[in-house]
């Protein structure tokens, strides 16, 4: 189709799509793909080792026992059934959940796209975490969402910042609709919220009848360190919304996320779903109750997780060796990402062409986990979807591209 200058159909959109914005992660997925790439980009997770003669044993059985049904529409909230493996899931991070406050999604990704579209009207004040999961941030835009971000510090999001902050929003007579957090090996980050944090969250939403959205999907893929427990399991007040996906401990390709939350939400939520997309796959859900019913689910999580820790120890390995001094980065327990800051005269999306074009590297520039575009000396560093020496040799690639821009800098600045 040849390209054309304007736009016919400008006076058809709606107002709020001149807010819409694009996924970083998704603009670079094109080029990720390009085999000379080192990807450190991509937060993709490690299919290759999965089983590929259960898999056709899965699929078999479903196709040749159930294929009537697993082609057939099914309840927007999902099968029951999915629903008990869920529970199963969840109760190996010590949260006890009844089937009735859970609902599927199309991965977790909905769940996001569900809270907003539910409870935000354009203007509405929602809080996250700086930086915040690239991936919500198309959802908070696409609603018109008034967002402000919380900064992070190893512990977690800053609860004396987020107290500031809420009484910042009282005084001018506002709350926020929601508190988006990732608590667990956080998306970009790499950090946990302590326990004493969680706690304070929790508290807060009590005192000030907020809703906390609890983002979840590496909760299982923790290398070191105590197990937390889960926002959903310290409230006992009905305040939290709890999210999560198969994507991590599966497979993405399915598309099975869930929501867990209180029934009034649920309903509306389920109301939504049916808007969006009818229900949940039936196929997928076919393929994922019989993998918890004739194979140990935990026993590829915790396969998965070794290579995962075994690619994170190389990639710090690689980070103490080939980064600047001037360089520094998170040492994430658990999860799939690192996140390195750079000095601040350095812009990461202007690195991030450079790398590319120079060095066949690439990465997640960190302005795209920013609403303001803030951010931009920092870059999300992706260790799952990179075998051991190729994760080396990517990183001193980078930390060339880094080190003459370093010295391009201080040349010219004298």
């Amino acid at each position: 189709m040849a390209r054309i200058d304007f736009d016919k159909y400008e006076g058809f959109y709606a107002r709020r799509t001149q807010g819409l914005r694009s996924s970083v992660m998704r603009d670079l997925m094109a080029i990720t793909a390009r085999p000379e790439i080192i990807s450190l980009a991509g937060g993709l997770p490690n299919t290759e080792s999965f089983p590929v003669k259960t898999l056709v044993k899965i699929t078999h059985d479903v196709a040749t026992e159930d294929s009537a049904a697993a082609l057939q529409y099914g309840p927007t909230e999902g099968f029951e059934e999915t629903k008990r493996n869920i529970a199963r899931v969840m109760e190996a991070e010590n949260t006890l959940v009844d089937t009735e406050d859970i609902i599927i999604t199309t991965g977790g990704q909905q769940g996001i796209d569900l809270t907003t579209r539910t409870l935000v009207d354009p203007g509405d004040a929602v809080i996250a975490e700086a930086p915040t999961y690239p991936g919500a941030i198309p959802s908070f835009c696409s609603f018109q969402a008034d967002v402000t971000q919380i900064p992070m510090d190893d512990d977690g999001i800053r609860t004396d910042l987020l107290k500031n902050e809420l009484r910042r929003l009282e005084k001018a007579g506002r709350r926020p609709k929601f508190i988006y957090v990732i608590p667990n090996f956080h998306n970009p980050a790499g950090v946990s919220i302590n326990l004493e944090r969680r706690l304070e969250l929790v508290a807060l939403a009590r005192e000030r009848e907020l809703i906390i959205l609890e983002d979840n999907p590496y909760g299982q893929l923790r290398f070191e360190g105590e197990q937390l427990p889960t926002l959903y399991s310290l409230d006992d007040d009905d305040n939290v919304i709890y999210i999560s996906t198969f994507s991590k401990i599966i497979s993405p390709g399915i598309r099975l996320g869930w929501m867990v939350a209180p029934a009034p939400l649920l309903a509306k939520f389920n109301l939504g779903k049916q808007a969006a997309d009818l229900c949940p796959s039936t196929l997928a859900q076919m393929v994922v109750n019989r993998y918890f019913r004739d194979f140990r689910w935990q026993d590829y999580v915790e396969k998965t997780t070794d290579v995962y820790h075994r690619r994170r120890d190389a990639m710090l390995a690689a980070l103490k060796e080939y980064f600047p001094e001037e360089a520094s980065w998170t040492r994430p327990r658990g999860g799939f990402y690192i996140w390195a800051t750079l000095p601040g005269y350095l812009d990461t999306t202007d690195l991030l062409a450079l790398a590319i074009e120079q060095e066949s590297v690439a990465f997640v520039p960190g302005a795209g986990a920013y609403m303001d575009g803030s951010g931009a000396n920092h870059m999300r560093l992706a260790f799952c979807a990179v075998p051991e020496e190729r994760i080396e040799d990517g990183i001193k690639r980078l930390a060339r591209v880094i080190k003459d821009q370093m010295a391009l800098y201080k040349a010219l600045k004298g």
